[in-house]
């Protein structure tokens, strides 16, 4: 039996994943942050037949020194996106470690109600002490503080996704009555540092849960739908993935492609003399289109999907769907999003049973 066809995630923050990305931009610096630019910017990748678009985000701006930088925060543009489209997922970088996460269940459970369940999450960290001063919190300095936060804030934030049990909401014009209050739960959350009581204040969202995406150690893999793995080259990256246990794992790439003007090593030439490339430990690929769709082939035993960090969003991105994914859905390796589909059935994953209404028919049952 061939193996299920991979899904393809585009991360689309700012211009592009070399910093100095907006010098080979299609439009001007002001443009960056409009709403035109953003809708074209998610048309040409459902178009092309991405099945979800990723946001980064943190609470500093993205960047210092002479490049110009702005960002807008991501559940609102993943917002914006989701009202502009039909059948491409988005997933915006929310982090946990200084935010509340009753109020981060409330914006995502909010988007995708917008999004008609095309939505995940993708859990991140703030690792500059400088945010804990903008939040006014104390500092999580090391990696198992911030890893402790995001697990009991994820926890936190599914538990009151479940705090409206899927019939809540009951609408009855006859007796007067919008919610069944027997059906809206307390989770009485208790983490390391802090207590959530709920419930929530959004109903349950459309996919009941929406698809929650990290980094392994970063955040507790029993907490993540997908897993985000990443290495050097291919074989760190079938390593990373086998270790998993995730339902779901996507291979991490950073792509700068040949284009009719430029190689791919010609255009990483002229952005590295503005500025250097960091390093995220990603795969990488810069070259020939042809040569990236070998890539991921390669890499479909391994993983699920993967989710694709263009260098300059501008020039790789025509690349991308012109010759890359068309190619991918005739060999048969990825497979276009269907319309009116959740992210979750996208991807083979469950609705999964409300917690306290499964509880509630156990009680019934004895």
């Amino acid at each position: 039996m061939p193996a299920p066809a991979l899904r393809l995630a585009l991360e689309a923050d700012g211009d592009g994943a070399h910093p100095a990305a907006w010098r080979r931009a299609a439009h001007t610096p002001d443009e960056l942050l409009t709403p035109r630019r953003l809708t074209r910017l998610a048309a040409a990748a459902e178009n092309a037949g991405f099945t979800l678009l990723t946001l980064e985000d943190g609470l500093l701006p993205p960047g210092s020194g002479p490049d110009p930088v702005g960002r807008i925060g991501a559940v609102e543009r993943a917002a914006f996106v989701a009202a502009a489209t039909s059948t491409l997922a988005v997933a915006p970088v929310v982090p946990l470690t200084y935010a509340e996460p009753f109020h981060v269940s409330s914006q995502l459970a909010s988007l995708d109600h917008i999004a008609a369940g095309r939505t995940g999450w993708i859990v991140g960290e703030e690792t500059d002490p400088a945010v804990a001063r903008a939040w006014g919190r104390e500092v999580v300095g090391d990696a198992a503080g911030r890893t402790r936060e995001s697990r009991d804030g994820v926890e936190a934030v599914r538990a009151l996704w479940d705090s409206w049990e899927d019939d809540a909401v009951i609408r009855s014009v006859a007796t007067g009555r919008y919610l069944d209050r027997e059906r809206l739960h307390y989770i009485d959350f208790t983490g390391d540092t802090y207590a959530v009581k709920g419930p929530a204040i959004v109903p349950r969202p459309p996919q009941g849960q929406l698809v929650v995406l990290g980094r392994p150690g970063a955040v507790p893999e029993e907490q993540l739908d997908v897993a985000l793995v990443d290495g050097p080259d291919v074989t760190a990256v079938r390593a990373a993935a086998r270790a998993v246990t995730a339902p779901r794992v996507l291979a991490e790439i950073e792509v700068a492609l040949d284009t009719p003007e430029a190689t791919g090593a010609e255009r990483v030439a002229a952005l590295e003399r503005h500025a250097p490339r960091p390093d995220h430990g990603r795969l990488r690929h810069i070259g020939p289109a042809a040569e990236l769709v070998a890539l991921i082939e390669d890499l479909a035993d391994s993983v699920d999907g993967v989710r694709l960090h263009p260098l300059a969003l501008d020039e790789d991105l025509p690349v991308l769907s012109r010759l890359v994914l068309p190619d991918l859905f005739d060999r048969r390796v990825a497979a276009r999003p269907l319309p009116g589909t959740t992210l979750r059935s996208t991807l083979g994953l469950e609705r999964p049973a409300n917690r306290f209404a499964a509880a509630g028919t156990r009680e019934e049952n004895r």
